[in-house]
């Protein structure tokens, strides 16, 4: 079959199906799991069939939203919040995943933006972070600590303010994403802008490594929990711009469901970094080389493995259980 023949053939079944789905709209849960086992076939074939179809991207979407609204109709018994981070969240992750390497490429490009700059004024370090800020952490080079300011306040008290104003920044990040991303971009840029040119100001004083030990020993989490949030901000704002096939009003709705289920799962991993930097990050120019290397390693593959490789893993399984019935699911 030619694909204009198979998508003219199955579209009106597929904008019906994508439908009652936004709407809820099923008389019963044998029903959603039939027409889910209907679009799974469907993408089988087109991917057979039609290898570089953009038909295959539609399909792969529509089948991530109606396993997460199976999953909604199943019995009680089942542990939701285990299920959210799971299964939910890795699959929104794979059908949105775009947003979140433009999130990591704008990150880059901020990043860079901050310390180029640092690298060619001497006082822009000082007009971004203040001289206060940069005084004393010379004083903490010249005293051979230079992350010292880690060390300020007590190990419960620098984890509970940390942690919340970390949760402040990734909400805020999300929210002003209602300003069709704008907003986002702007916090992402003034955090990259203040990180680049931190780092830079490290480096150029000869005590980048001492500073990398650190500060990634929390930011390895604290840095990439917000680059997900920021990229739930973008989902907001793609919501509003390109509605697709919804009015703008339910494509917003879609977008802020979407981009809420992304902010709290990095919550668990904002309240991670809160802790090392409380607790461990004030240790790490006493602690062994390979100990801070280790935990920076360890906890960026955690969230990195979470974000960008598990979920490829459960669409994977989805999408390779044609027969799936809601009782298997």
């Amino acid at each position: 079959m030619r694909e204009v023949a198979f998508i003219k053939q199955n579209k009106e079944k597929w904008l019906s199906f994508e439908k009652a789905i936004v709407n809820n709209d099923f008389d019963n849960p044998d029903e959603l799991a039939s027409q889910y086992i209907h679009v799974i076939n469907d993408l089988a074939y087109a991917q057979t069939y039609y290898p570089k179809s953009k038909v295959i991207a539609y399909l792969n979407q529509l089948s991530a939203n109606a396993y997460q609204k199976i999953y909604k109709t199943k019995s009680t018994d089942t542990n939701r919040i285990i299920e959210f981070w799971k299964t939910e969240v890795p699959l929104i992750c794979y059908q949105y995943r775009k947003f979140i390497y433009i999130a990591f490429i704008i990150f880059s490009v901020f990043t860079f933006i901050g310390a180029i700059s640092a690298a060619n004024d001497g006082e822009f370090v000082r007009s971004v972070l203040g001289d206060n800020y940069v005084n004393m952490s010379l004083e903490n080079i010249e005293a051979g600590d230079p992350v010292a300011v880690y060390k300020s306040g007590s190990n419960w008290g620098s984890f509970i303010g940390i942690t919340i104003n970390n949760l402040r920044v990734g909400i805020i990040a999300f929210v002003l994403g209602v300003f069709l991303g704008i907003g986002t971009l702007y916090i992402m840029f003034k955090n990259c802008i203040m990180l680049g040119s931190f780092q830079y100001f490290f480096y150029d004083k000869g005590v980048f490594w001492e500073s990398v030990r650190g500060i990634w020993i929390h930011g390895a989490m604290e840095i990439f929990a917000i680059v997900i949030e920021c990229a739930a901000g973008l989902i907001l704002g793609a919501s509003i711009l390109f509605p697709a096939t919804h009015s703008r009003y339910t494509s917003f709705k879609l977008g802020a469901k979407t981009g809420i289920k992304i902010l709290i799962s990095t919550f668990p991993f904002t309240f991670a970094a809160g802790f090392l930097e409380g607790f461990i990050t004030r240790y790490s120019n006493i602690m062994p080389h390979w100990l801070s290397v280790a935990i920076i390693l360890i906890t960026l593959s955690i969230i990195s493995y979470y974000y960008l490789i598990y979920p490829f893993k459960i669409q994977k399984q989805i999408t390779k259980t044609p027969n799936l019935s809601l009782s298997h699911i």
